[in-house]
């Protein structure tokens, strides 16, 4: 029974509720700056929003709030609200930890450099790059230490802790460590398998115009609600907004339509997450998303799990070919083996879901030692290289945008954040387990395009929850059992090696 609000807890959500609606504007001018902000408004929108976020950061530090948790603690509270205290306390842990003027000048900073990695990016511009990025370097591991004091922690643990609670950096290494194990073998398997399996490569140039249209068609069909947001072009696609405000990004190519929408279902897998929350907690810490590995599960459940399935490839194949026209390539069969092609690349949004844990485990491993001091800037490219050829037996040699700057993670100063991509596909292939476990004839509902047998049970399971369970607690309800790494291998093997 739901017991009625009491003083100090009502007054902490209406706070909680200002909070969240400047978090919205915020939010917004952040999309703006990566799809349709003109180029020389750039220093001018890093100033507002430095502006914007040092208000935010105002409220979320005001003295008074401190006397309200301990207030409210003090009070009668179901569990609900005893869980929207909970992540009241740790916004307000996080907001009070760092000082202003440290936050401020790193939002700055972060932004300028993001800004201008846009255009190094595609000259391979990392000398430039990094005039930006050591400034930078220094900010978030400052920021990282007065995090760390407030959690008694370490750093890199208290920035894995930003994105998922709780999460430390022992158990990325523990779990990450069980994959790198067996990546190298599977992937040496499968390739000398599909040697035997020619696919045909789609031949272009695709109108973008059409490009967009599928993507939307597709949207639409996996439960997208364009009254409640839109999609748009950006340099790296990103799923941002609010609940009642999605804006999703994705980028095309002529030559490789594949991509675009692939991403597009990525991110429409972020976006349902946001539009499955329950509306009553929408504006309370306790009603956000799960962020980090959860986050990434419901993306890499909609792209990978369903999306390069057989099932649904044999859904998609006709709407493909209606909007980017016949030929060989687009061949049900052919499409099949094309979206399940296992070959390393340098590009991690556009690598197979076979090696790219590859491209997560590279990134984790450079990540944590530049926060923890134990290599610099400077070093990334070798040891971006030297990890490529060893994981994948690749080079991209100085072409930086193929390598060390191909994401905007980094040149927006978020670390911690690159180890949730591979949990999410943990967490994804535990999910898809249980669903084939309890709906025998899921493959034939998928070929037909019903995917609310999907959709529906990440809306029972994970999305109305919102943030109510941490990590550990949330994936023991909804899938009986403990996060376990090996459901990402069985269906690996599964997927690419059983007749």
């Amino acid at each position: 029974m739901t017991l009625s609000p009491t003083p100090a807890y009502l007054e902490l959500c209406r706070r909680n509720q200002r909070h969240y609606r400047l978090h919205h504007a915020i939010g917004i001018l952040h999309w703006d700056s990566a799809t349709m902000m003109p180029p020389r408004a750039s220093g001018a929108r890093a100033d507002a929003l430095a502006e914007l976020e040092s208000l935010l950061r105002e409220w979320q530090t005001d003295p008074a709030l401190a006397t309200l948790l301990a207030q409210a603690d003090a009070e009668s509270l179901d569990p609900l609200q005893r869980a929207n205290l909970r992540e009241s306390r740790r916004v307000w842990l996080r907001a009070t930890a760092v000082p202003p003027a440290l936050a401020t000048q790193r939002s700055l900073v972060a932004m300028r450099c993001e800004h201008a990695w846009r255009e190094q990016r595609h000259r391979h511009d990392w000398p430039g790059f990094l005039e930006n990025f050591k400034p930078l370097v220094e900010l978030v591991r400052r920021e990282a230490g007065c995090l760390a004091d407030a959690l008694d922690v370490g750093r890199y643990d208290a920035l894995l802790d930003m994105h998922e609670p709780g999460l430390r950096d022992s158990e990325v290494s523990r779990l990450l460590g069980h994959v790198r194990n067996w990546l190298p073998g599977l992937i040496g398997q499968i390739r000398e398998r599909q040697r035997s399996q020619p696919c045909l490569i789609p031949q272009g140039p695709f109108a973008l115009a059409a490009q967009r249209d599928l993507s939307e068609a597709v949207m639409r069909a996996l439960g997208f609600d364009f009254q409640a947001g839109r999609l748009d072009v950006s340099s790296h696609p990103f799923c941002g907004g609010t609940f009642e405000d999605i804006r999703l990004t994705t980028r095309y190519s002529e030559y490789d339509p594949l991509a675009g929408l692939t991403a597009t279902i990525h991110e429409t897998g972020h976006a349902l997450y946001h539009m499955g929350l329950p509306e009553s907690l929408r504006e309370q810490p306790v009603g956000a998303p799960r962020w980090g590995a959860i986050h990434e599960s419901q993306a890499l459940m909609l792209e990978k799990q369903l999306g390069l399935s057989p099932a649904f490839i044999r859904w998609l194949a006709p709407l493909l070919r209606q909007h980017l026209g016949e030929q060989p390539a687009f061949a049900t069969d052919n499409l099949i083996h094309l979206f399940q092609r296992v070959e390393p690349g340098f590009i991690r949004v556009d690598a197979d879901e076979v090696t790219y844990p590859a491209h997560v485990i590279l990134r984790y491993d450079i990540e944590r030692a530049l926060i923890e001091g134990e290599i610099e800037a400077e070093d990334i490219p070798v040891r971006w290289n030297a990890a490529m050829r060893e994981l994948l037996g690749i080079d991209p040699g100085e072409l930086y945008g193929q390598g060390c700057l191909q994401d905007m993670h980094w040149a927006c100063g978020m670390f911690g954040y690159f180890p949730g991509y591979l949990l999410g596909a943990m967490y994804a292939a535990q999910w898809a387990a249980r669903i084939r476990r309890e709906q025998p004839d899921l493959e034939q509902q998928v070929e037909a395009g019903e995917f609310g047998v999907v959709i529906d049970w990440l809306r029972q399971h994970i999305h109305r929850h919102a943030s109510r369970y941490d990590s550990n607690e949330l994936v023991r309800i909804a899938s009986g059992e403990a996060l376990d790494p090996d459901y990402l291998r069985q269906h690996l093997m599964a997927r690419y090696l059983d007749d």
